[in-house]
């Protein structure tokens, strides 16, 4: 009965849409049925080469790699909801729908020329029937290398290559300037929220790390080291939190979560806290590492550190 429906009731909107006002414009985030065209490349994805279009008009994003999208300039119709949460992309995403891999029926709506997400999004095989899909192992290549890919797969690679440049040249020099003020050897940690649990992040995994990390590079504490490089991440409690503590703390702090660990002593005790190094910010602008939230934490990096 669905595939009876579907036909028909576009066949509608078609004839609807050719009633109205020709003179009327979409909102922003969203095109017209008949954007899609024919003109195709050749994407060499991880699962092999696949057609995609030259141009997309209509891209819906299920993963981390809204920002990317949004930088390279191209239109977005449904995205994920932690992207919708994300405050960096509040202005670009006003009119673009929250979609999931398990909601087929509304991506179906949307009309998608492109779909990215990861290789563990589900219902991939549908989604494939819906529109050209891609999809990437997270961490499988650096962040950097994963825009420029994100850049080829919307034939953009010269607009990705040229932020990845001029990214990388901001990143290291601020680092240089904070290296300079705290010291070769001062070292730098960043924690996270989460409910009633708290974690501690290695050099690939948002929050800011890559910058810290693998462009400035800070010193990360032994114990960060030792527990969080491997997998990216390390869960841990208030007791041992002092361990994991560097000399100057990034505390990407979830408003929702329970965050009265800030109020003992052990917490208080920690020397980052009581010598006033612990810069806070709002973990939802934080988690990702595409263009939009590397540029955001830089932003803060430099007037956290610098105060400028």
């Amino acid at each position: 009965m669905k595939k009876i429906l579907i036909p028909l009731l576009t066949f509608m909107i078609v004839i609807l849409s050719a009633c109205g006002n020709p003179s009327s414009k979409p909102p922003e985030g969203s095109s017209p049925k008949d954007t899609h065209t024919s003109a195709t490349i050749t994407y060499q994805s991880e699962s092999g080469p696949i057609q995609v279009p030259a141009s997309p008009k209509r891209v819906v994003v299920l993963s981390s790699f809204t920002g990317n999208v949004i930088s390279l300039g191209v239109n977005l119709v449904g995205v994920d909801s932690w992207s919708k949460m994300n405050p960096n992309f509040d202005a670009k995403l006003k009119n673009v729908q929250e979609v999931s891999d398990e909601n087929l029926e509304k991506i179906i709506e949307l009309d998608p020329d492109l779909i990215i997400g990861l290789s563990n999004t589900k219902n991939i095989d549908k989604l494939k029937k819906i529109a050209p899909t891609v999809t990437y192992t997270y961490g499988k290549v650096d962040y950097l290398t994963q825009h420029l890919e994100i850049g080829r797969l919307l034939n953009k690679e010269k607009e990705a290559m040229a932020w990845v440049d001029d990214f990388k040249q901001r990143a290291q020099k601020a680092g240089n300037h904070i290296k300079a003020k705290i010291g070769e050897n001062t070292s730098v940690s960043v924690i996270e929220s989460s409910d009633k649990q708290l974690y501690v992040f290695g050099d690939n995994w948002g929050r800011g790390t890559e910058i810290l990390y693998q462009e400035m590079k800070l010193k990360m504490p032994d114990k960060v080291k030792e527990m969080a490089l491997k997998e990216g991440y390390y869960a841990l409690s208030l007791e041992v939190l002092p361990a994991y503590a560097g000399d100057y703390v990034i505390f990407s702090k979830s408003k929702d979560a329970d965050n009265s660990f800030q109020q003992t002593d052990t917490y208080k005790n920690i020397p980052a806290v009581k010598n006033k190094h612990v810069f806070e910010t709002d973990a939802k602008a934080f988690y990702f590492n595409d263009p939009l939230t590397l540029d955001y934490q830089l932003n803060f990096f430099i007037k956290s550190f610098l105060g400028q």
